[in-house]
């Protein structure tokens, strides 16, 4: 296995993390790779502007990249952020995960998510939630294979909300998956 460059983002890297994210998430047939959302959200998934806000929101999320070489494209990238528990112990949500379609199937989704994971778990989280559009079966049993676990809630899709896209069906939602870091 190659040795991978796993890093938080820098501010130059925001045009090609976008770029990353909506062809990954929205790209058509092939060109969006497995994961794609483009048959039944249309749209981008982000934009430079609403991504340097999330980052730059109050929580603080982390943007980690993966490039394969110093200086490379970024090939892969998850972003992190650190949440209070209701127990009162920190708990991360991990979202954003995302392979650049071209390198899909080449085992990098597993490297970020762990990636992800790891930094989680070293920044104090003990548990880990993500978010996934419910129609994706087959993606969710992707990260049931890596340990999370369907938790039962279900979140809705916030239609009125073109940042997440305009979408096709009326009958999304996100389902949200919960993992033990420890």
């Amino acid at each position: 296995m190659a040795d991978w460059l796993i890093a938080p983002y820098d501010p130059a890297d925001l045009p090609a993390v976008v770029a990353l994210v909506n062809a990954a998430y929205r790209g058509e047939g092939a060109a969006g790779g497995w994961t794609t959302e483009a048959g039944y959200i249309d749209g981008q998934r982000t934009s430079a502007q609403d991504l340097a806000a999330d980052l730059a929101a109050e929580s603080r999320p982390t943007l980690l990249v993966l490039r394969g070489k110093p200086g490379g494209p970024i090939l892969a990238c998850a972003m992190i952020e650190l949440l209070a528990a209701s127990d009162g112990a920190t708990k991360a949500y991990i979202g954003m995960i995302t392979v650049d379609p071209a390198q899909q199937a080449a085992g990098l989704g597993r490297v970020i998510l762990a990636a992800a994971e790891d930094h989680a778990l070293a920044s104090g989280a003990l548990r880990a939630e993500m978010t996934v559009v419910s129609i994706r079966d087959t993606l969710i049993a992707w990260y049931e294979r890596r340990g999370w676990r369907l938790t039962g809630e279900v979140r809705p899709f916030p239609y009125d909300d073109p940042r997440f896209g305009v979408p096709r069906r009326p009958d999304l939602a996100f389902v949200v998956l919960d993992k033990p870091l420890n």
